[in-house]
Order: structure tokens, then sequence, then C-alpha cells
């Protein structure tokens, strides 16, 4: 038993990630688009770099820029799946791949799997970018920029589920607009272009129940070392406590997202069926 489930785990992963390639090589041209807001937010940091985070040392620009990166994550991972698995919903790819083998599960893994790839792309194109302007903002710590191997595939697993499930709920494209409001409402909350140590407490707490939050100071962690910690909550980083919420994030919306997908993809069955269906003679 142990060793069918294994089998099947190393398929759909393989399949996954072939599924993945191929979806990567044809998606590359999307990095433009994704990069176009972050340069622009950069370009907004920069007049900024003169303004000191209070009793940090750092400049409010380039305290900024790790939230820049987080927030590129979440809006080109999160809703470049929505935006693709709407697509694929209308046109009957998502109710093909329900007939492959591990079909949901490796249709899953495939998207994030490109989805991961192009953002990660998007993310160095952007971080190389705030180095031409900010000069050498980044840590000199190899230790600390080593944690960037963890903190941004996991803060990606942690948000793209969410895409799956939000392209799995919402039938029209025009309808992500919203959404995009609330996740600039989520942005406005979660401290990573702000120190949220400098909040109320009430806001401090919806702040740390997102998965934005933990990413974003994670990646200050990172890339501005240890003198940029006096602005976090309780005058440190929290990465043990980032790696747990957000591979608590990543459990639950792949949980989430498997189960959203195939109701998606029953209901788009029935629906093909139902209208193939002629109506019977008065």
């Amino acid at each position: 038993m142990k060793e069918r489930c294994s089998s099947m785990l190393i398929d759909t992963v393989r399949l996954g990630l072939g599924r993945g390639l191929i979806e990567f090589r044809q998606s590359l041209t999307l990095v433009l688009n994704y990069i176009f807001f972050p340069c622009i937010a950069l370009i907004v940091m920069y007049f900024l770099r003169g303004v000191e985070v209070s009793g940090s040392g750092t400049s409010l620009g380039s305290f900024a820029i790790p939230g820049v990166l987080a927030i590129n994550v979440l809006f080109s991972g999160l809703m470049g799946l929505a935006t693709n698995l709407i697509a694929e919903r209308e046109d009957g790819s998502l109710l093909r791949v329900k007939s492959l083998p591990y079909g949901i599960h490796t249709y899953l893994v495939g998207k994030i799997s490109s989805q991961v790839a192009l953002t990660f792309i998007t993310f160095c194109v952007v971080l190389i970018g705030a180095s031409v302007l900010f000069g050498q903002f980044v840590s000199a710590d190899p230790v600390e920029l080593a944690n960037l191997v963890w903190i941004l595939p996991l803060g990606m697993t942690a948000t793209l589920p969410f895409g799956a499930i939000l392209g799995s709920l919402v039938k029209n494209p025009r309808n992500l607009s919203f959404v995009s409001l609330l996740l600039m409402a989520l942005v406005s909350v979660s401290g990573v272009l702000y120190p949220l140590a400098n909040q109320a407490y009430w806001m401090q707490a919806i702040g740390q129940a997102t998965p934005l939050y933990w990413l974003g100071q994670a990646l200050r962690a990172a890339l501005l070392g240890d003198a940029a910690a006096a602005a976090e909550i309780g005058g440190r980083w929290h990465l043990a406590e980032t790696a747990l919420v957000l591979g608590a994030w990543s459990v639950v919306g792949c949980i989430a997202a498997v189960f959203v997908l195939r109701r998606a993809a029953r209901r788009d069955a029935g629906a093909k069926i139902s209208g193939a269906v002629p109506a019977r003679a008065e």
C-alpha cells in the first residue's frame, strides 16, 4: 500500500512538473506584464530613500523593497493563476484534465510550478532593478541571504493555491477586479510597506493573520539583515514562526484547492451534459 501511494505521488509530481515546464515556456512573455507595476513602485520608493524608519537606521525606501517583492509574489502568482484557470475553464481544458490519470493533482502541480518559475524570474528582475536604484541595500551576510532558498518557495506555495481556488469560484474574469481591491486592502493592513509595530494592536493582529505579513518580514530578514529588525514587532525577526505560518497556509491552501478544483470540474461537466441534452418536444 505504501509503495503504491509512493508511486502515485512520484508520478503525480513528475507529470505535473512536465506540464509546468511546457506552460512555463509558453508564458515567458508574461514577465513583462508582471514587472511593470513593481518597477513603478521601485521608482516611488527611490524618492523615499532619504526618509528613515524610526529606530532602525534603514530608509523607508529600502524597508519597503522586500514588501514590494512580497506584493509582486502575491499578485503575479495568485492573480496570474486565477486568470489562467478561468480561461481554461471556459475552453474546457479543466474538464479534459479530469479524465487523465491523477488529472486534478497533476494539473495543480503543473500550474503552481509554472507560476513559481515565472514569479521567481520576476522576483530576480525586480531585485536587480532595486540594486541598481538603491546600491548595496542587500545584506552582505550569506547565511541571511541563504534564507531566500526556503522563504521564496514557501511564500509562493502559501499563496498560489488560493489563486486556483479563486479561478475555480469566479466565473467572469472581470470579477477579478473586485478581488484586486480586496487584495489591496490586504496589503494596506499587512505591514509589508511600513512597520506594523507602529500600528494599533488590533491592526497588528489582523496583519499577522495574513501570509503576506510573514512573507514580507521574512524577505526583510533575508535582504536587509539584523539592522532592520528593530522596526519589527518585538524588535527581532520571527523566522521560525514564519516557517510554521506559511507552511500551515500552504497545506490548507493545497488541500482546499484540490477539493475546489474537483468541484469545479464536476460542475462544468454537468453544465456541458445538460447543455448537450436536447429539450423534449411539448
